[in-house]
């Protein structure tokens, strides 16, 4: 590729070299063996195109390529924006996904290493909580009245899945008394 511009009496000249990254798939072991960032991107890249349709197995790598960036000793920024590139690309069904997490949590822990995204997983399913406490106590409020602190503390105290379900239960609330014999049989 060479872009040229031209003005009167200057001129520049622009070579870029290109790289197709398919060249890689018979340099694999190369791949493997180099401790630079870019060559985790192609193995990214090559893995993505191989399991298209065979997710269980792009499951697989995806834990693999995570685990190397670790394995390769890179700073934390350096793998934590490695890991989002790989989150983004390599993506998994909803239910395979819940199983990587699972695994990888297991692994971080293993490592003691849980600073990295897990992390930042656990703060956005915090604001996920919070944020469904607040609507359900915002609802709770509408439909029975002021709620006494302990109440609402034991309301903010309850699991995500709890609060899903309190938030369907209290449609047919019409008195304090009704969370209070809900929370009750949840306990």
């Amino acid at each position: 590729m060479h872009p040229t511009f031209n003005y009167p009496d200057t001129s520049l000249n622009f070579k870029f070299g290109t790289v197709k990254l398919l060249d890689y798939q018979n340099r694999w072991t190369e791949l493997e063996a180099s401790d630079n960032p870019f060559a985790t991107v192609v193995m990214v890249h090559l893995k993505t195109q191989q399991t298209t349709k065979k997710i269980e197995e792009r499951k697989t790598w995806k834990f693999s390529l995570i685990r190397r960036l670790y394995e390769l000793g890179l700073q934390e920024k350096d793998i934590r924006n490695l890991y989002r590139f790989i989150d983004w690309v390599m993506i998994l069904p909803e239910a395979l996904e819940a199983e990587f997490w699972q695994d990888f949590k297991q692994f971080e822990q293993e490592r003691s290493m849980s600073y990295i995204t897990t992390g930042e997983r656990i703060g956005y399913e915090r604001g996920k909580q919070e944020q469904g406490q607040n609507i359900i106590l915002r609802q709770l409020q509408k439909r029975v009245g002021e709620l006494p602190e302990e109440v609402t503390k034991e309301v903010q105290a309850l699991s995500l899945e709890d609060l899903e379900a309190l938030g369907e239960a209290l449609l047919d609330f019409t008195a304090t008394d009704d969370l209070l014999n809900w929370l009750q049989a949840h306990r």
